[in-house]
């Protein structure tokens, strides 16, 4: 891979990039606080709250390839405008949301904001990776990682502060009022989404514009070429078959990292721990990855391989998900934190050995990696209806209904286990199906 401008003239844009990326982490993360919030205001069950998480992610999936081609017509800068300002309006559509107090109508704008990340993630994402020498692309991505999670802590904070204070007296307050004093309270609460969310359109405009002008020099890749001789006989996509191993490992990846930073202020509240200290909850899980990310960057590849870093994630992700169902209260909290340990460095890990190998069919290959975001619109309703489930069948029981819901929250956590295993398949063998390739 090669890029057109000089390395001393790289700080500048990877630190214009960097504010990209703290920019869709603060608005990916403040789903751990909207899924208790919307879950209160809408009246709604665990399985349809957790529809928050995927209004955003299922973007992905549909915006992946549109985004591409937007990309390459228009360019990186201005496609990395325009998913600011696709976000801006989508930010904007929360005040109708919360006039009419509709889910739908918040779930769109949800789902707008999304498309807007996808199309500056399909822009900066790859613009990182070439603004320097492929052989450092790995410690760029990595601050990236860092700047998108620190802002995630910081947006889980003040949007937990915002939309979460007094919730418990508020829930208190409606089983014990009538029909019209319980909608006024449930209204008034859903008023409060809506200055934080004019802010938030504000400033996202004023950047797409912004970005315009900002002084990102224009990058072009040469095509990676694989070290798998025989693709140059390959005539399909379909011909990888590591690169759709890759593809499930990340989806799977993108669930459990969504349950991991999305659940566990639920998760807290079930566990009838109060929301003033419950709210920080995400907080722990994203500076778990953060510190993980910064490790790795001094690990990876001096002291140990990506390969390596994959296989003990999983098996970390593996042990820390029994971990969480087999303990409960604060503890069983702080290994849902942990999961941010085990989950830090896969995202890093995959992508490498997934387009090992591709050579020109990698853009279209990175397309599919993209899409597999997805995941975490599917995973984090299935935990949800796990929750339900197991619920019901626990009040059924005999269980008054605060004891069956944290253990019902708990039970959820099992999703975890079919997904780790599947990355710890891919890191051992998945990554290397169809490939001649000897690892070192």
């Amino acid at each position: 891979m090669s890029t057109t401008i000089q390395k001393n003239n790289t700080l500048v844009p990877i630190i214009i990039i960097a504010g990209l990326f703290l920019i869709f982490g603060f608005v990916t993360w403040i789903n751990g606080a909207l899924i208790p919030f919307m879950k209160t205001i809408n009246e709604l069950t665990d399985a349809e709250s957790y529809l928050v998480a995927s209004a955003s992610y299922i973007s992905f999936v549909v915006m992946a390839l549109p985004a591409s081609s937007i990309i390459n017509k228009i360019g990186y800068r201005k496609g990395m405008s325009l998913g600011l300002i696709i976000m801006a309006i989508g930010a904007l559509v929360f005040i109708p949301a919360a006039n009419a107090r509709t889910y739908w109508m918040f779930l769109a704008a949800i789902f707008i904001q999304g498309a807007g990340m996808t199309l500056l993630q399909t822009a900066s994402n790859p613009y990182i990776t070439i603004l320097g020498p492929i052989e450092s692309a790995a410690k760029r991505i990595a601050m990236m990682g860092i700047a998108n999670k620190v802002a995630g802590a910081l947006g889980s904070v003040i949007f937990g502060a915002i939309l979460l204070s007094g919730i418990d007296e508020i829930k208190d307050k409606l089983s014990n009022v009538d029909a019209v004093e319980k909608a006024g309270l449930l209204n008034t609460m859903a008023d409060s989404v809506i200055t934080p969310y004019i802010a938030m359109s504000i400033v996202l405009f004023i950047l797409g514009i912004l970005i315009r002008k900002a002084p990102l020099p224009h990058v072009e890749a040469a095509p990676i070429e694989g070290t798998n001789a025989s693709e140059k006989t390959k005539t399909s996509i379909f011909q990888f078959p590591h690169l759709w191993l890759g593809v499930l490992a990340l989806f799977v990846y993108v669930g459990v990292e969504v349950v991991a930073g999305d659940t566990i202020i639920a998760y807290g509240i079930s566990l009838e721990i109060p929301v003033e200290q419950a709210k920080f909850f995400t907080l722990f899980t994203l500076m778990a990855m953060v510190a993980t990310y910064a490790l790795g960057v001094f690990l990876i590849p001096k002291f140990i391989s990506q390969a390596f870093a994959l296989k003990a994630s999983a098996i970390l992700g593996i042990a820390l998900s029994f971990c969480i169902i087999f303990t409960s209260g604060y503890t069983s909290v702080l290994f849902v934190a942990g999961l941010g340990i085990a989950n830090a460095l896969v995202w890093p890990a995959i992508w490498p050995l997934a387009l090992t190998g591709l050579g020109k069919f990698t853009k279209t290959a990175s397309a599919l990696l993209i899409m597999a975001i997805s995941g975490g619109a599917i995973i984090p309703p299935l935990y949800g209806a796990l929750v339900d489930n197991k619920k019901e069948s626990l009040i059924v029981s005999g269980l008054n209904e605060a004891t069956a819901m944290a253990e019902a929250a708990s039970f959820g956590y099992w999703i975890l286990l079919p997904c780790y295993l599947i990355i710890l398949y891919y890191a051992f063998w998945g990554h290397k199906v169809g490939l001649k390739i000897i690892d070192s």
